[in-house]
């Protein structure tokens, strides 16, 4: 909905201030009111929250979610309901009428603070979570999974793809077309300037470990990693693995075949220590070459630093092709360890903040091309991370 700045501020006035609003307009201002106003008639509706009362200040929230998505676009739906979260509390919202998930929309940050609960939650509230985790995650997947998988598909093909191809190795159909401008009329053939072949494939021909910070702060970062790494599970010719860590390090490789329970058994918040992160998924790599590690942590190492980052350059050294995402998420630059991150860049390893739109396009570099590719793509496609 387009508002000029008369309307913006009919709506911010409200209903009371301003007798002459068309009824619709007096709805979407109650709407608001119940999140932003002072709907109370006195005094302060958070306390009246707290005590359970019925009155303006405690909305019917599944009626209250239905009619904030009739007056709102999407984008706006899922501030609105963050926001509402943090007033109203999860709880409220997990125990109301289940006509409710309906009405939500799909958020990521909204798994996020499931998430965070952990353990806390129990009963009708964590069978209302779950339900809410499934949706949305669901929801993520339909979005991501196409391209993710052509994409990737599409890298892993152009990979295996040699312009020095034996006989009975030339892609003739490739070849042919890609030389039609050299038809020769006299011979009636055509010179073939180019020749594509098939390459030798391989079993698997790329590992990808997805290594993830689950502290607090990187909520979303692991909502997003987790069905990302599901979706590329499906594809068979790389192999994923998913890796996720605060003091402790857990393999949820074996889960991805069920991202919504995976998710569901994250709990989110804790220390940090990638040093033994990191030295885990080294133990994972058979061939170093072919292996695409992924930290995706916003670097506040609460393990041994100087261990860490001696093994980040043992990576290199071996030929991995190490990257750092600072976050995998729709927000922008987050909050990082900036000495880490430099050195990392300064060993060579791309360290940036990438938005869930580009992942596959990062991966695909990453397969194609390797680490000097990542560093071209992300020069032209990623906003790097401010001071």
């Amino acid at each position: 909905m387009n508002l000029n700045i008369e309307q913006k501020w009919d709506l911010l006035i409200g209903e009371d201030g301003n007798s002459s609003m068309p009824p619709s307009w007096k709805n979407m201002s109650k709407a608001l009111s119940v999140l932003y106003g002072d709907s109370s008639g006195g005094g302060d509706s958070k306390d009246q929250e707290r005590k359970g009362g019925k009155g303006k200040g405690n909305p019917s929230i599944s009626k209250w979610l239905g009619d904030i998505r009739t007056y709102f676009e999407n984008d706006v739906v899922q501030i609105i309901q963050q926001d509402a979260v943090e007033k109203f509390g999860i709880e409220k919202f997990l125990l109301s009428a289940p006509e409710m998930i309906e009405d939500i929309q799909p958020d990521v940050n909204l798994v996020s603070t499931i998430l965070s609960l952990g353990k806390s939650l129990s009963g009708k509230t964590k069978e209302t979570a779950h339900i809410i985790v499934q949706k949305i995650v669901q929801e993520l997947i339909k979005k991501i999974e196409q391209h993710t998988q052509n994409t990737i598909r599409g890298a892993i093909n152009r990979s295996i793809t040699t312009l020095r191809p034996r006989h009975n190795e030339i892609n003739w159909n490739k070849t042919i077309r890609a030389n039609l401008k050299h038809y020769q009329q006299d011979y009636q053939t055509i010179i073939p300037e180019k020749r594509y072949g098939f390459g030798h494939k391989r079993p698997s021909l790329k590992q990808v470990i997805l290594c993830i910070d689950r502290s607090g702060s990187m909520g979303n970062s692991v909502v997003y990693s987790s069905v990302f790494g599901a979706v590329m599970a499906s594809i068979p010719s790389i192999k994923t693995q998913l890796v996720i860590f605060d003091t402790e390090v857990i393999d949820l490789t074996e889960e991805l075949q069920d991202p919504v329970e995976m998710l569901f058994g994250i709990q989110l918040g804790g220390g940090t220590d990638i040093n033994r992160a990191l030295a885990y998924c080294q133990s994972k790599i058979t061939k170093p070459e072919d292996t695409i590690l992924i930290l995706i942590s916003d670097m506040y190492e609460g393990g041994n630093q100087a261990e860490m980052l001696k093994r980040c350059k043992k990576l290199i050294d071996d030929r991995v092709k190490f990257i750092t995402l600072l976050a995998l998420d729709d927000s922008g630059a987050p909050y990082y360890d900036h000495h880490n991150a430099e050195f990392l860049t300064a060993l060579g390893i791309p360290c940036f903040a990438c938005t869930p739109n580009l992942f596959p396009d990062l991966i695909a570099n990453a397969i194609t091309g390797g680490i000097e590719s990542v560093h071209l793509w992300a020069e032209k496609n990623i906003v790097q991370p401010k001071e």
